[in-house]
């Protein structure tokens, strides 16, 4: 079974408009037959609860397209507030693409 992965890489501040941006993104990416996303997040300086809320509809938008979505590379900071937002329970997230290609792409 071929799956198609895809990898967005995500920059700056991750705010309400940026999050806009993010849903059409995504949406765009499962309409094409995307099955596993990863949100490449090394680059990301700060999340706001806007910002949050578009990572929870990414998710939902890949799930409801029977996709799989995962995490990599987030900040301490990132990593704090994924934790105290309990988010860290939603999302699976990875130290690196390496990681997940270990963990995620040999498995498959």
């Amino acid at each position: 079974m071929n799956l198609s992965v895809k990898v967005l890489e995500l920059t700056g501040i991750l705010d309400g408009i940026r999050g806009n941006e993010l849903r059409r993104e995504v949406s765009g990416i499962v309409a094409n037959g995307t099955d596993i996303l990863l949100l490449d997040m090394k680059e990301v300086k700060f999340i706001d609860s806007s910002g949050l809320g578009a990572l929870v509809s990414a998710m939902q938008i890949v799930r409801n397209a029977n996709g799989k979505l995962f995490v990599c590379s987030i900040s301490d900071q990132v990593r704090m507030l994924f934790e105290l937002t309990k988010m860290d329970r939603i999302f699976q997230t990875f130290t690196d693409q390496d990681e997940f290609n270990r963990q995620v792409l040999a498995t498959q």
